[in-house]
């Protein structure tokens, strides 16, 4: 930040920093002493790797939701469900609190985080009414709770691994799994293929007038 108190980057102040080890260098250094990292103002071709993890994982998503993700077989019957038909049915048979963990991970979670990226690539592509400071929050939150976007694929695992009750009952995961496992690692790569430096490109949006009263 300068005398003025505008937030200026490091490449506006002629210095580049390693994305591995955070150590800063003079613009125009080729890699980092420290960790051998090559340094780049901004990391070539970011937002088009954004753009291609993020398209697999809604791509991804999609199968995730429609095809069962848990496959339940008995004596007598077998029984699919989906995602959302899975807590449900969890929730019918008064286990709240996980249905409220598996939706939130598995529905609310993936679909913020598709929002999110996509609205701060969009907002470096064609700028933003957001400040600076607010998206590189928001990029942050995204990065910590990508990591519990999985949680989903671990309890059909450990109910797989504990349900097994030979020809009485046995609980498999079904193909969802697989879409899904593929869809929360393509977001993860997307959201870690942004560079954040971008949001820092370009002024802040001018704050609103304020009005005055007659």
């Amino acid at each position: 930040m300068d005398v003025s108190g505008e937030v200026k980057s490091a490449r506006d102040m002629g210095l580049v920093a390693c994305t591995r080890c955070t150590r800063v260098w003079p613009a125009g250094t080729r890699s980092c002493a420290r960790c051998g990292q090559w340094l780049h103002p901004r990391e070539p071709l970011s937002l088009q790797r954004v753009w291609a993890w993020w398209s697999l994982g809604l791509i991804a998503y999609v199968p995730a939701n429609l095809y069962p993700m848990l496959e339940t077989r008995t004596l007598v019957s077998t029984q699919d469900n989906t995602i959302v038909g899975g807590a449900v049915e969890i929730a019918g048979h008064g286990s709240w609190g996980i249905a409220a963990v598996i939706l939130t991970a598995s529905v609310l979670i993936p679909i913020g985080k598709f929002l999110a990226v996509a609205g701060l690539a969009l907002s470096v592509a064609h700028g933003s009414h957001v400040s600076r400071t607010r998206r590189q929050q928001l990029y942050e939150v995204v990065e910590y709770i990508g990591r519990w976007s999985m949680i989903d694929v671990f309890v059909v695992a450990i109910l797989s691994a504990l349900v097994q009750l030979g020809a009485v009952v046995s609980i498999s995961p079904g193909p969802a799994s697989l879409f899904f496992a593929v869809s929360v690692i393509a977001t993860m790569l997307s959201a870690q293929s942004f560079d954040s430096r971008l949001l820092w490109d370009g002024p802040d949006p001018s704050p609103a007038p304020r009005s005055r009263l007659a």
